[in-house]
């Protein structure tokens, strides 16, 4: 049985969406770093992919098995109280159906899906193929009375050698995701192109998520743009591993 809490947390992730533009999502990676952005004040967090098997000692792009992130994810959800979107790459070989009901069990309430599929060999999901499975995602969040966010992800401009050149591909496949019942749209690779973001933003209807570095990039640019949500990858991470080796040079041997 879905908890009231689960139930609530989807519907306030929903609601921020709506209420912030752009709504930034920290990327975290384990209790401490969850506890640490929520005490910032930020009221939803994501965990990243990368970020999480970096802290475990593990490879990206599905390094890890979904049972060993469900089990990594539980604890970060459960020591917060605000909503948790987990990042589960490319679905983990697992049917739409497995991934939602296994997300909600440990209390996610949103996910990022993508279409490079790197259990079978790093290729890349057709546009229909993609847009079937957050169809499935859908379907299957709708059955289970929870209404998790699908933030639908592709990576074809990040694969291009010139990202302008897949751009109509890119928003065909974007708008096939929104089709398919996507909350939101994620074009990786294309967070320093203004004019690039502004196409993709104006071809849809949903929020596009940005790729931010914490520290590099401005807030008030992607507010600009029209951006509607805002996640760090595994770029927070890195920032604060540049910042702790600045700390700790001068007491190195």
């Amino acid at each position: 049985m879905v908890s009231h809490t689960t139930v609530e947390r989807a519907q306030r992730l929903k609601q921020l969406h709506a209420q912030y533009k752009p709504l930034v999502l920290p990327t975290v990676w384990d209790v401490w770093s969850a506890r640490t952005a929520v005490a910032s004040g930020f009221p939803a967090l994501t965990v990243g992919s990368h970020p999480l098997a970096d802290s475990r000692g593990a490879d990206d792009h599905e390094g890890q098995t979904f049972e060993e992130v469900l089990a990594a994810v539980k604890p970060i959800i459960a020591a917060v109280d605000v909503p948790v979107s987990v990042d589960l790459e490319a679905g983990y070989g697992q049917k739409p159906a497995d991934l939602v009901a296994g997300l909600i069990e440990v209390g996610g309430v949103g996910l990022n899906i993508e279409d490079t599929v790197h259990s079978d060999g790093g290729r890349v999901r057709s546009t229909q193929e993609h847009a079937s499975y957050v169809a499935g995602l859908r379907t299957a969040a709708d059955d289970a009375g929870v209404p998790v966010w699908v933030n639908g992800r592709t990576d074809l401009f990040m694969h291009a050698q010139d990202a302008s050149a897949v751009l109509d591909e890119a928003i065909e496949r974007l708008r096939a995701l929104e089709e398919a019942g996507a909350d939101s749209l994620y074009p990786v690779g294309i967070q320093d192109d203004d004019d690039l973001l502004t196409a993709v933003i104006g071809a849809v209807t949903v929020p596009v998520n940005a790729t931010a570095h914490p520290v590099r990039h401005d807030l008030e640019r992607f507010r600009r743009l029209g951006v509607g949500r805002i996640t760090y990858g595994p770029l927070m991470q890195f920032a604060m591993a540049d910042a702790m080796k600045d700390m700790l040079k001068r007491w190195a041997p």
